[in-house]
């Protein structure tokens, strides 16, 4: 316990007696000093008892006296501490006045005490409180390494709540609570989200104070890692501000915690290198020998159905579609800036495979993430809290591109997933297909996440939409179009209701308001101009899908 002025008082050898402000002699006492100057005020930093004999102030004269206490008061002063038999037989009434309306600790000390004395049983008693922290620092750092070691992140979480008499709680990278002790303190832990998320915006190390959400404790926050961006931060909350044990407890959770951190580092990019080794014999049709290498780490994830991911940065999805003769897909910054770049340096690639594997720890399932050159491959349970966190990312990506939607397009790095169906591990092959099939449709389409029962349950024409699609309509179609612009024929109209009607010529005809041998005779008409047979299906296809193409685009 830090010396008090209580403590000096009941120190036997001084003989100090109190005057007034007998109310608030249970202040920590930081220092003494001794000062005869008429106001000491500005080398005075707070905490200390003052010692003074009166040597250079009118004690006797009211007015003098209460501006000096109201100084002394305001400065932090915490006592002052009066020598009779110097210059004052005894404490002038306008001083003892002067601290009894400012509530001030006046203590009278005797002839006999020096003020030596004083200073020493100070600075004895500091320096015993001191080493009584550090050893009680010490003490909880043995502590807390024991629990780390047999307990885990749990164990120490638990030990440094009680070293505080508070609470404790530590976040992954992507803001969210991992685990708290006591457990009551999860819930009030997951409400400093927002504080946590700008405290990683801060280049590590960094720490912030922030008040509780009811402003009934102090909760200080420290970011964890040695990397630039923290991958984990720490919660720490008190009733009162931290004491010297108390830090060094708090230092010490710190660094296990760091080390935690970085050995998870290691252990996860040796996991990563086991999951891209299971992934390649999946993919190439050796199941057993997948699940042999898989063990416990992801032999749950082939228990269960799962969804194989694809996803890609739109720059560089983009940069794919282009080489392959596709529509761009027109980036919004802002998006990757307000999802993927928080802790990731602006990479949504890394900010969705934090998220996956995130959503995957706090709900105990399996998860396979690889990343593979501009791409991130993921394997996770159906159903599972994994896809679901997938999901909501790219959501909110999407919803990031709307809010930004005119705004000129730049090769900003943002997001394009693709989203297998419920696949085994005999069919990764087929479900890696699916999930390219739909990452080829959310790039054409602009969407941020396709699932593959989206295209499988839906139509093909909006795979229409896309230049090379529209280009070639417009090149098979354009020879019609020019002969019907010199108003000689309808033939394009013809050619659709036709089509349309299946060859029928009485009924497309009457949809047209033709007779059936105009009709006929537009139909050859087309066939010369196109040097083309009406005959052949593949003809009648692919002048079906043109005229559906150009009709998409509004034409």
């Amino acid at each position: 316990m830090p010396l008090t002025l209580a403590s000096l008082v009941h120190h036997s050898a001084l003989k100090l007696a109190v005057r007034a402000g007998e109310d608030r002699l249970d202040v920590p006492v930081r220092w003494a000093h001794v000062s005869e100057l008429a106001d000491p005020v500005p080398y005075m930093e707070g905490g200390e008892l003052l010692l003074i004999t009166a040597l250079k102030l009118d004690a006797e004269d009211p007015e003098v006296m209460r501006r000096y206490v109201k100084r002394l008061v305001g400065a932090g002063v915490v006592g002052l501490g009066f020598a009779v038999g110097v210059n004052y037989d005894e404490i002038p009434e306008a001083l003892l006045d002067a601290a009894r309306e400012e509530r001030l600790p006046l203590l009278e000390v005797p002839r006999r005490t020096p003020f030596l004395a004083i200073s020493k049983a100070v600075s004895a008693a500091n320096a015993a409180d001191q080493y009584r922290a550090v050893t009680a620092g010490f003490a909880a750092q043995r502590e807390l390494t024991r629990q780390a070691l047999s307990e885990g992140p749990e164990g120490l979480l638990a030990a440094l709540a009680a070293q505080v008499d508070g609470w404790a709680a530590l976040y992954d990278a992507s803001g969210a609570v991992v685990a708290a002790a006591p457990e009551w303190a999860g819930r009030r832990a997951a409400r400093l989200t927002a504080d946590v998320e700008r405290l990683r915006e801060r280049p590590a190390p960094a720490s912030s104070v922030v008040g509780g959400p009811s402003g009934e404790d102090r909760v200080e926050l420290h970011s964890l890692g040695t990397g630039r961006r923290p991958r984990a931060a720490l919660a720490v909350g008190t009733a009162a501000p931290l004491g010297t044990a108390e830090r060094y407890a708090v230092h010490s959770a710190i660094a296990l915690l760091t080390l935690t951190t970085e050995r998870s580092r290691s252990l996860h990019a040796a996991e990563q290198r086991i999951g891209a080794a299971v992934l390649r014999l999946l993919l190439a049709g050796q199941p057993d020998h997948a699940r042999a290498v898989a063990g416990d780490l992801y032999g749950a994830l082939l228990d269960a159905p799962f969804r194989l991911i694809l996803a890609e940065s739109a720059s560089a999805s983009a940069a794919r579609a282009h080489a392959d003769g596709h529509a761009r897909v027109a980036p919004a910054p802002q998006a990757a800036a307000a999802l993927a770049g928080a802790g990731t340096d602006g990479d949504p690639l890394d900010g969705l495979a934090e998220t996956v594997e995130s959503a995957a720890a706090r709900s105990g399932e399996a998860v396979l993430v690889v990343p593979d050159a501009e791409r991130l491959v993921v394997l996770a349970v159906d159903g599972g809290a994994a896809v679901t966190a997938c999901q909501a990312y790219a959501q909110a990506v999407q919803a990031a591109r709307a809010a930004v939607r005119e705004q000129p397009a730049t090769d900003e790095n943002e997001l394009v997933v693709g989203m297998s169906a419920p696949a085994g591990p005999i069919a990764t092959a087929a479900a890696y297909k699916q999930a390219e099939q739909a990452l080829s449709v959310a790039r054409r389409r602009g969407r941020s996440l396709v699932e593959h029962e989206e295209l499988a349950a839906g139509s093909v024409l909006p795979l229409l939409a896309d230049d090379a699609v529209r280009a070639f309509a417009d090149g098979l179609l354009r020879a019609l179009r020019e002969h019907d612009a010199t108003g000689r024929g309808d033939l394009v109209a013809s050619l659709r209701a036709w089509l349309s009607r299946h060859g029928q010529w009485d009924a497309a005809a009457a949809d047209l308001g033709v007779h059936r041998h105009t009709l006929r005779y537009r139909m050859r008409r087309v066939e010369e101009i196109l040097g083309r047979s009406l005959d052949d299906p593949d003809v009648r296809m692919e002048l079906w899908l043109a005229l559906k193409a150009t009709a998409a685009a509004g034409e």
